[in-house]
This record gives structure tokens, sequence and C-alpha cells, in this order.
């Protein structure tokens, strides 16, 4: 996977992808087999798995998962940066699909970063 810097003109979703998986290599089996099923990169998508994995992770019920806190600090950096189709992706297809509050893991609301837990306050203002 290349960096934001090595990837002149990609999409800003897409880079957010590619990032995520070059920091975070746990979530490389997924990012392939996204890949395959879909023809190409399609990060609201792929976010769904992400979403997904990071709540069992949040659960211990997967020990091989990407550790959560991991991911919710990549993301927390991300959609600090202000760029539009990041944020896009993180506020809809991230914190748009935690899970609700009687559901289980929807306690990891409570630990999104300042900027996250804001967005998601804003979207799902009833958790």
């Amino acid at each position: 996977m290349t960096t934001t810097s090595e990837t002149p003109g990609a999409a800003p979703s897409v880079q957010l992808v590619s990032d995520l998986v070059t920091r975070i290599p746990e979530f490389r089996g997924v990012y392939e087999n996204h890949v395959f099923h879909q023809g190409g990169v399609q990060p609201h998508v792929f976010f769904w798995d992400v979403v997904q994995d990071t709540v069992r992770s949040f659960l211990g019920e997967d020990p091989a998962a990407a550790d959560w806190r991991r991911t919710l600090a990549f993301l927390e950096e991300q959609i600090c940066r202000g760029v539009l189709g990041i944020d896009e992706v993180i506020v809809t297809s991230f914190l748009g699909d935690l899970p609700s509050p009687q559901e289980p893991g929807h306690a990891i609301v409570h630990q999104l970063g300042p900027v996250m837990a804001a967005r998601f306050v804003r979207i799902r203002p009833l958790g």
C-alpha cells in the first residue's frame, strides 16, 4: 500500500482506505476480499467491514481483529484533517453504522475521540 503523498490524484476516500490498511495491516485480508468482490475500492462498502471488525474487537469476540483502539485513533487523526471525502466516509459509514444503544458494543461510542464524538452526537443525538 502507499501513503497519501505517494498516490497523487487518488480520491480522498480511496486514499483513506489505503492508509487504513497500511497503518493497520490486520485489515489487509478484509481489503483484498473487498477489492476482489467489488472489482475495486468502494470506501463506504469497505467501512461496513471496518465497523464490524472494530466492534468485535471492542467486545473481545475476535482476538485476530485489529485492536479497536488503534482503529479509533487512526480515524480520529483522519477526521481532524478536515478533508471532505474522508469526513463523509467516517461520519456516514463508520459513525453512522456503530451499534445502537440496544445493541452489543454500543459502549464503543464512549471511547470516540473528541472530533468523532462531536460528529456522532450530531448525526445520532439519541445514540
